[in-house]
């Protein structure tokens, strides 16, 4: 069982690994900040702070965090995209702003696409079916043989309508050939108390968010969405040993505005695939549930091409649009 490293346990292991040829590599020309489009706490916001408190003695320069909230993450990234060549900036995102919301939203005020470039993978994180505590479905398979006694009935609820567990819900639902009804909540919270309580007989979220109320006893996870267990869930199989063809995970990565000179991205990417392969970040990465991934900013380019490949048909295909 992973356990939770604090703050200054993470920065004192985080900063005995710093190689010493850092302080010996020639610096950014300035500070370099790293926008997040979420509050501080969230996994985002984790994993942009622990990449920052070890990037700055790579680059020889401060790098800050800065919290830019709104529009679930959309004013982040309309700043960005925004910055001229000569700012040292880059953003933390996830799916949710780099693929759903220029596919759901006419105007999402940026074209990701081409007002950013890809710069590195951070972490990865897996999605899971869970139901009540009390629920008799123990798993998929009994599950499925409940829905086709009651066809109809397949309701899911997700910390948000038009999230990636929305979507991530619909793909299931296309696998075991049934047509859920999905409940947008507004956050993983409410999701979770009604899960708890019995009112909602299923729900999908991330996994790390899951996690905890499962250990507790609160609610059972009855399958993940990765191509094999997670290391916390080993008695937890996955949806394809449970009989259904699906994986599916999402991600945080960093991006820089396309203005960016194109040797500094690759600089830094570089330096963030290097600072995610110390073992003191690893295990602070997956200290918080997460998946470290350590990829450069050519392999982190080919890995978004993958991941729109299969998400975007999904997202068209559920005919779902949002408003301003």
């Amino acid at each position: 069982m992973r356990k939770w490293m604090t703050g200054a346990l993470v920065a004192t292991a985080l900063a005995g690994a710093a190689p010493l040829a850092c302080a010996q590599q020639a610096p950014l020309d300035g500070p370099l900040t790293i926008v997040v489009g979420y509050p501080p706490g969230g996994s985002s916001d984790r994993i942009a702070r622990l990449v920052a408190d070890r990037l700055k003695d790579r680059v020889g320069v401060s790098v800050v965090v800065e919290n830019k909230t709104g529009a679930g993450g959309r004013i982040a990234a309309q700043g960005l995209h925004a910055a001229p060549a000569s700012q040292n900036v880059l953003m933390l995102a996830n799916p949710a702003v780099m693929v759903v919301a220029p596919l759901v939203y006419a105007q999402p005020g940026y074209d990701a696409q081409q007002d950013f470039k890809p710069v590195s993978l951070a972490s990865r994180y897996k999605f899971a079916l869970a139901v009540p505590a009390s629920s008799p479905i123990q798993d998929v398979a009994a599950l499925r043989q409940w829905l086709r006694e009651n066809p109809k009935q397949f309701t899911v609820g997700v910390p948000a309508t038009g999230s990636l567990p929305h979507f991530f819900a619909l793909m299931l639902g296309r696998e075991i050939k049934q047509d859920p009804e999905v409940i947008g909540y507004r956050g993983s919270a409410p999701l979770i108390s009604e899960l708890i309580g019995g009112i909602l007989p299923q729900g999908i979220d991330t996994l790390d968010t899951l996690l905890p109320q499962h250990r507790a006893g609160k609610i059972r996870i009855l399958a993940t969405s990765g191509d094999t267990r997670d290391a916390d869930l080993k008695d937890v199989p996955t949806f394809k040993e449970s009989g259904v063809n699906l994986a599916a995970d999402g991600w945080n990565a960093f991006f820089a505005p396309a203005a960016m000179p194109q040797t500094k991205i690759d600089r830094l990417g570089a330096d963030i695939a290097t600072i995610l392969r110390e073992p003191a970040m690893q295990e602070a990465v997956r200290g918080v549930f997460l998946e470290p991934v350590s990829i450069d900013a050519a392999g982190t380019a080919a890995a978004l091409t993958a991941y729109r490949k299969q998400w975007e048909p999904v997202v068209r295909a559920s005919g779902f649009t949002a408003t301003q």
